[in-house]
């Protein structure tokens, strides 16, 4: 599955677009995720960088929870410790960052 189309790209606020809505408000456009893993990305603005990559910020759920920026080239490029790829989840729609995991 590819992680990014065109028209998910196209939803995506720009960068630093929402820095005036609290962080547990912001509305999640992607959640990106690895099969043999606990790790989570829910990416909430996004653009392209001058290098054709594509740049997100969201909240990362790792060994941590914590907001910070990532590449799509960064998640292309990732595997799981079973080597499985980052996945995108295609029934995900937009929840705010203080609805996860309430349904």
């Amino acid at each position: 599955m590819e992680l990014l189309t065109k028209e998910l790209e196209e939803q995506f606020p720009q960068l630093y677009t929402t820095e005036d809505i609290p962080l547990e408000e912001k509305v999640i456009a992607a959640k990106f995720f690895t099969p043999d893993s606990n790790w989570t990305w829910f990416a909430v603005e996004g653009q392209r960088t001058k290098n054709g990559d594509f740049l997100f910020f969201g909240l990362v759920h790792g060994f941590e929870k914590e907001w910070g920026y990532f590449t799509l080239g960064e998640l292309e490029e990732l595997r799981g410790p079973m080597g499985l790829s980052v996945e995108r989840d295609a029934r995900f729609t937009g929840k705010k960052i203080k609805d996860i995991g309430k349904d």
